[in-house]
């Protein structure tokens, strides 16, 4: 039985430990930052602050930490290096975290060696494991020859919890914006290179999904690009996870498009759209693969947040029986369901 400890115990935790136990594992733990849960029951554990974490790992012995609180790995640095330090797996919705190295390579190198040093493994996934990655390369592997890949996929950030919707500008106005989201782009290639190399860079979820795409795909990237474009509506929309009013105008959240350019020739272009919603909006996935022949997918209305969540738990036995270190999920095959 695969024990594990939940960390973050909000909105997507109720369906992944409910995945999680149906799937016979055991849950040994859980933390939390918020204070009003704290000592509060969960699934059958108390929940434990975070600066208890690490005496909780110590206690429990967990095979894996499942960690779902923050978009960005700075904001993960002290769980995920307590994980590597003490030798425990941790799997991660971090959006980051997916492929990591491409915009924050100092700190994703200091946890794959100490993840290797501990041997554990330390790996991000959810959604777009499936449905940015595994189902576009499986379409590229029918493929006879392919000149481009283009894709887009939207998303409530209602769903997601509040550091989500920020990431996304939702609630900003437009000048607040440019200055706090679109200024990241507006910067030449080396300046990139610098806010990337001192982990100061916040990408879009697209600019980590580009190169596990090439990776997995065995392609060689040459430059990627991203622009982020706030999203309005025309009147005034409630946002609950903003506990605010966002008002007619101003940013509901932001379309992010990262384009890739590889040595093989290949363009590989990427659209997320993240926004609180409108009455009558959907999630949609939309990808094409451009060749011999053309191929496009379309998913309507997934439930993104629940997929999300099973995919995390199918993902638990491939990332305990990786390689330790960094390890993105491009390395580890393809998903499996496990009931």
């Amino acid at each position: 039985m695969i024990k594990f400890i939940q960390y973050g115990c909000g909105k997507m935790s109720i369906h992944t430990v409910k995945y999680a136990l149906e799937c016979n594992m055991q849950l040994v733990g859980a933390v939390d930052i918020n204070k009003d849960l704290i000592g509060k029951d969960f699934n059958g554990v108390k929940i434990t602050a975070i600066d208890e974490f690490e005496t909780l790992l110590k206690e429990t012995k967990p095979d894996i930490v499942i960690v779902e609180t923050m978009s960005l790995l700075s904001d993960l640095e002290d769980v995920l290096t307590i994980c590597a330090e003490n030798g425990v797996n941790a799997i991660t919705t971090c959006e980051e975290a997916f492929y990591p190295s491409v915009s924050n390579p100092t700190l994703t190198k200091k946890i794959d060696e100490l993840a290797k040093q501990n041997n554990c493994t330390i790996t991000g996934t959810g959604y777009q494991d499936a449905f940015w990655g595994n189902l576009i390369t499986t379409l590229a592997g029918a493929t006879h020859a392919i000149t481009k890949i283009k894709g887009s996929s939207s998303y409530n950030v209602e769903d997601y919890g509040i550091a989500l919707a920020e990431v996304h500008g939702a609630g900003l106005s437009l000048e607040e914006f440019d200055q706090k989201i679109a200024s990241a782009d507006k910067i030449s290639k080396e300046e990139r290179e610098g806010l990337i190399n001192s982990g100061n860079y916040t990408p879009s979820y697209m600019w980590n999904v580009v190169p596990w795409l090439a990776d997995k795909m065995n392609l060689h990237l040459t430059d990627m690009t991203q622009k982020c474009i706030p999203l309005t509506y025309d009147t005034d929309i409630e946002s609950s996870t903003l506990q605010m009013t966002v008002k007619a105008g101003n940013a509901t959240g932001m379309s992010a498009i990262v384009t890739g350019t590889t040595e093989e020739g290949i363009i590989i272009e990427a659209e997320c759209i993240g926004k609180v919603y409108a009455k009558g909006e959907v999630d949609t996935n939309d990808w094409t693969v451009m060749g011999e022949p053309n191929t496009r997918l379309v998913v309507n209305e997934p439930d993104t947040v629940k997929l999300t969540c099973a995919t995390v738990v199918n993902r638990i036995p491939d990332v305990i029986a990786a390689a330790p270190g960094f390890v993105p999920t491009s390395k580890m095959g393809e998903l499996k369901n496990l009931r």
